[in-house]
């Protein structure tokens, strides 16, 4: 029996699609903070983007059943919510593979440590025809932490990953 390495940790964590947005990982999402091998056993600290985020018993499922593909023994998760997740720990070519899928990825958020977290109105770029003339429709979108947009230009609907 081969023992994982952390790379290879890593590496099936990649693979493993976000249940809302599947064009991205987990790992891409930010939300696998640690790991940690051990033999065959792994342990995996995970940061939900919020603690009522519906598809969090889904992402453990996923995330357990892909290192036990990879040859891990044991999976231990952790779900730690502090510090609380941000759309700062979605890197660049996550925010790349949104915009391709049809979703403007974050700003800059929209609180600092004297501030309470809040929406910031702005220009949105539509991801389809990158238009600034765009609009809000609604706060939400398919999920809580996507608002609704409206491109003026295409005239096509996008959701928009509100920064937090």
């Amino acid at each position: 029996m081969t023992m994982l390495t952390e790379a290879q940790v890593w590496k099936a964590l990649e693979a493993v699609p976000d249940p809302e947005i599947p064009v991205i990982s987990v790992a891409e999402l930010g939300i696998v903070r640690e790991v940690q091998v051990q033999g065959g056993a792994v342990r995996v600290v995970v940061t939900p983007t919020y603690s009522g985020c519906p598809a969090t018993e889904v992402i453990g499922e996923d995330i357990r059943a892909a290192l036990v593909r990879a040859g891990a023994t044991t999976v231990d998760l952790e779900w730690r919510l502090a510090p609380p997740w941000t759309t700062d720990w979605i890197g660049e070519a996550a925010s790349e593979k949104l915009r391709a899928y049809g979703i403007a990825p974050p700003g800059e958020r929209a609180a600092s440590a004297t501030q309470p977290l809040r929406f910031v109105s702005r220009r949105i770029a539509c991801p389809k025809c990158g238009s600034n003339e765009t609009e809000r429709v609604s706060e939400f979108g398919s999920t809580a932490c996507k608002a609704l947009y409206r491109c003026r230009a295409c005239l096509e609907p996008f959701d928009y990953f509100k920064p937090i």
